[in-house]
């Protein structure tokens, strides 16, 4: 295991934020991960995984660690579900993509989510309906105090919405080093209703669509809007759509009734952050290298030399104007690394 100083983060976050790493190691087993993390020669350690869900604000004054232990494992099956074990470094859309050609359903709405499979369950991943904690049975993975291996079930890791207890009580205190998912091998559910996904399956004349031909709905529409990271910087969607009351959401809707909105429970709506953002007049605007997608309105991009604080920047104002327009308060899906 070699250990670089100083090193350029640019490749390992995809908004593509030139800060520098302290010191930096790649590992790629548990092994490794386990031995880094007992080493004592470094104070300060920070676990780097995909680095899609994350905004680099300054350089990090640690040892980085960046996780790559790859290995897609199947635990058991019968003849209508399969378990399979996917280790932390395995790039997400890859793996969905490994589940589609095996005709394992339960993955197909969340194609291409960037990212690597371990960080997925911080974030309670979801796209178009779905979410990891669907499919979810458990993950495994290294406290760092001890560097033990422990083992997580769907109840204790408290998912919720893009929330899970790595986020809360559990932050900064483990690896996720594998992830267990539970997926059917026939009869899959398909969920078809979100977005506009039965819409592109119309528009191909397909009314009888496979898990392959959802996955690819949704990869036509996911490139539609999102620009891709290699061409143009960005961490996905930025922002949280808000869950609000229902007393907020009647005074809300009835100032602005050609809102979308999502019915959540009789007491809470989600509104889509994105319509909220546009509203507020940020879609396709560019504020030196930092902006807002041109088609998508969650999204903020560096067009090419952004530092952090910049993209950051530009969120607070976004955070700020969309509260004093429409009195509801937008937050960050991604990790601000400050």
């Amino acid at each position: 295991m070699e250990i670089y100083k100083n090193y350029s983060l640019k490749d390992y976050n995809t908004f593509g934020i030139d800060a520098k790493a302290k010191f930096f190691i790649e590992i790629n087993s548990v092994q490794e991960l386990q031995d880094i993390l007992a080493d004592d020669t470094y104070q300060n350690k920070f676990i780097l995984g995909g680095g899609s869900n994350m905004l680099i604000t300054q350089d990090i004054d640690a040892l980085v660690i960046y996780v790559n232990i790859k290995g897609i494992h199947i635990q058991n099956e019968d003849e209508d579900f399969v378990k399979i074990k996917v280790m932390a470094g395995e790039n997400w859309h890859e793996m969905v993509l490994w589940t589609l050609e095996n005709n394992f359903g339960g993955l197909e709405n969340m194609s291409l989510i960037p990212g690597n499979t371990g960080t997925a369950p911080i974030q309670n991943i979801g796209a178009y309906g779905v979410e990891l904690k669907d499919v979810f049975v458990s993950c495994e993975a290294i406290r760092m105090a001890d560097q033990k291996l422990v083992h997580f079930t769907k109840e204790e890791c408290q998912f919720g919405y893009r929330d899970s207890f790595f986020k809360n009580e559990g932050k900064d205190q483990y690896v996720i080093t594998s992830v267990t998912l539970k997926l059917t091998k026939k009869n899959h559910v398909l969920n078809t209703n979100y977005g506009a996904i039965s819409e592109e399956l119309a528009r191909n004349n397909n009314m009888d669509p496979s898990i392959v031909d959802i996955s690819n709905a949704v990869i036509t529409i996911r490139n539609s809007k999102l620009p891709n990271p290699k061409e143009l910087g960005n961490s996905g969607s930025f922002f949280k759509n808000p869950v609000i009351s229902k007393e907020v959401f009647e005074d809300f809707i009835a100032k602005n009734p050609e809102a979308p909105f999502y019915k959540v429970s009789e007491e809470e709506f989600k509104i889509p952050a994105g319509w909220l953002i546009e509203q507020s007049g940020y879609k396709g605007k560019r504020f030196g290298d930092a902006g807002v997608h041109k088609k998508q309105a969650l999204v903020l991009v560096n067009y090419g030399n952004a530092k952090g604080l910049d993209i950051l920047n530009l969120a607070h104002k976004i955070i700020a104007d969309v509260k004093s327009k429409f009195g509801i308060t937008i937050q960050p899906e991604v990790n601000l690394i400050k």
